[in-house]
């Protein structure tokens, strides 16, 4: 009883985030399942399962071009398609890219298929099934602005350097909370694909 009340506290208090996660859901909103196969460094080598995103490219720096992306695909789940059907929203908010050019997308619930989503009322959106994919993350609290995910990235890329893991394709910035949570308790995260 005193262990599952301890559990419910830190549940709701974020500090279980990282397991809730790779159950499939953080703060009750679902989020890509995946499997922690090792820690290295302080980051975690994760393998995800396949998912199904939608997903939009924008021209901006980062912070204006995360906003953008996010509010056209907040648009989308929350009735901006042709049938106006709401669709649950879910965690994280993905963004990768350089320079002005970067892409922003959201994990569909898993109940659906690209068959079953309602379409955009714009084309800029695509939808995109994910494969099996080992990642390595590095996770991190605090304003995710520019000049802290450049600095993260660098850690991370030092800390795969270190234990001689190959990075692929990345960096991926992954935002879980949404703008009104504390930042002491907003979960960040920074990842590559591993090669």
């Amino acid at each position: 009883m005193t262990s599952r009340l301890i559990k419910s506290i830190a549940t709701g208090l974020g500090l279980l985030g990282s397991q809730a996660s790779a159950d499939g859901s953080y703060n009750g909103y679902e989020a890509p399942p995946y499997q922690v196969e090792r820690e290295v460094g302080g980051a975690e080598v994760r393998l995800y399962q396949p998912h199904l995103i939608a997903e939009v490219t924008v021209k901006g720096a980062q912070s204006q071009a995360l906003r953008r992306g996010f509010s056209e695909l907040s648009g989308y789940i929350f009735g901006g398609n042709t049938t106006s059907a709401s669709v649950s929203m879910t965690t994280p908010v993905t963004q990768s890219g350089d320079g002005d050019i970067w892409t922003v997308s959201f994990t569909m619930p898993r109940e659906y298929t690209r068959e079953t989503l309602p379409v955009p009322n714009t084309d800029t959106i695509r939808f995109v099934e994910t494969t099996p994919e080992r990642q390595i993350v590095l996770r991190f609290s605090g304003m995710a602005g520019t000049a802290k995910l450049a600095n993260q990235d660098a850690t991370l890329q030092a800390i795969a350097a270190q234990a001689g893991v190959s990075l692929g394709a990345g960096p991926f910035y992954y935002f879980y909370d949404d703008p009104l949570t504390l930042p002491w308790n907003r979960r960040n995260e920074v990842a590559y694909v591993v090669e």
